[in-house]
């Protein structure tokens, strides 16, 4: 039950603290599958940062406003099918970082 809450706490994390927490539950937690996810929603976090970066330095061009949409979609769509598939007790990877570790 305790990897449980942690998994939801990880992906709920996106909203409010979204390096911060991953690296402490990382640091904390001594479950394989948790450090796993923890790591995931982390480089996740990177990933989508830069992403977003990126896109809003294209926004000059116009083409990074459509980019900045979907980008910003990601970043509550995958947090919230990680909360839904943590309370089922489900095995949950994040998209593009996924294969990344472990």
């Amino acid at each position: 039950m305790e990897t449980k809450g942690l998994k939801v706490l990880v992906h709920a994390s996106a909203f409010f603290a979204p390096f911060l927490v991953p690296f402490i539950v990382f640091l904390i937690s001594e479950d394989k599958d948790v450090k796993r996810l923890s790591i995931q929603a982390l480089l996740f976090q990177l990933v989508l940062g830069v992403l977003l970066f990126i896109s809003g330095l294209l926004t000059i061009i116009l083409i990074g406003i459509p980019m900045l949409i979907v980008f910003g979609l990601i970043g509550v769509i995958i947090p919230i099918l990680g909360i839904i598939t943590a309370l089922n007790d489900q095995h949950f990877s994040y998209p593009i970082v996924g294969s990344w570790y472990y």
